[in-house]
């Protein structure tokens, strides 16, 4: 739970959220208020429609040999290595990463 006012983290204290550097303090029965606040405000975008990636045209698909694939980047070893960019064939759909 973090501040309203300042934006640090509250702790609960005798039945109430306290602010550990403002001192604002909040009932504990507020914080469901303020969580499906935080909800409504949320926006969550997962589209499992390959169409809204970009598309390079100079790849070639390993199945079906078409020119052109959509790709994404993904950081999917340790921070100090390069990402991997995953490829998904915009005729067949096949998907492959190039490290």
């Amino acid at each position: 739970m973090f501040c309203p006012k300042c934006g640090s983290i509250m702790f609960p204290r005798d039945g109430k959220w306290v602010c550990s550097n403002c001192g604002f303090e909040k009932s504990i029965e507020e914080k469901k208020e303020i969580v499906e606040e935080a909800k409504e405000k949320e926006m969550i975008v997962i589209s499992s429609n390959a169409e809204n990636l970009p598309v390079d045209d100079s790849v070639v698909c390993p199945k079906c040999g078409n020119t052109g694939a959509y790709w994404m980047l993904q950081q999917t070893r340790a921070a100090d290595e390069p990402e991997t960019r995953f490829y998904i064939c915009t005729k067949c759909g096949y998907r492959w990463r190039e490290y």
